[in-house]
């Protein structure tokens, strides 16, 4: 099965066959992702290192990962999907969601943007901390900061909106 992974802006093309994986045409040898039941968390096991990866859905292909502190967001479509997308145009998404929204409940730590600011995908907008972690969360696209809404020190629950950006009319 092939899927078309995006993250930050950059795409990468998966494909998995039984055990054998590869991304962009390389093999990536001995890789096992398993779930921990009844929690967000990925056991990833490659090539002897072991690491641990939260990831939560975001809704139809969106994914919320989290890895070693940071906070990416992803969108995974598999071939069908994509070749449905480009006949109906589905797939024209716009440049970037207008708000950055809370993931979880947590404590404002820094905030590193300010209103009228040119950002680009990857961009460091916020750190969050949360279950004594800090995650950066990121621009997903281009654009400007409107308006900022969290503040240092600041507590903060999920879903509640921390910078605002402006629409472009091609939006």
């Amino acid at each position: 099965m092939k899927y078309f992974v995006t993250v930050g802006g950059k795409e990468f093309v998966v494909e998995v066959d039984g055990e054998r994986l590869t991304v962009d045409g390389t093999p990536i040898a001995a890789a096992h992702l398993n779930a921990l039941a009844g929690t967000p968390i990925r056991h990833l096991l490659e090539d002897g290192a072991s690491r641990a990866v939260a990831v939560e859905s975001a809704g139809r292909g969106l994914w919320a990962v989290g890895y070693r502190g940071e906070r990416l967001e992803v969108e995974v479509v598999d071939e069908r999907t994509r070749h449905i997308r480009s006949l109906t145009g589905a797939g024209q998404r716009a440049a970037g969601p207008p708000v950055l929204k809370a993931p979880m409940p947590g404590l404002v730590v820094r905030v590193a943007v300010e209103p009228g600011q040119e950002v680009e995908p990857g961009t460091a907008l916020v750190v969050l901390e949360a279950m004594k972690m800090e995650n950066e969360l990121r621009a997903t696209a281009a654009g400007r900061v409107r308006s900022v809404k969290a503040q240092p020190g600041q507590a903060v629950e999920k879903g509640q909106v921390l910078v605002e950006f402006e629409v472009s009319a091609g939006s």
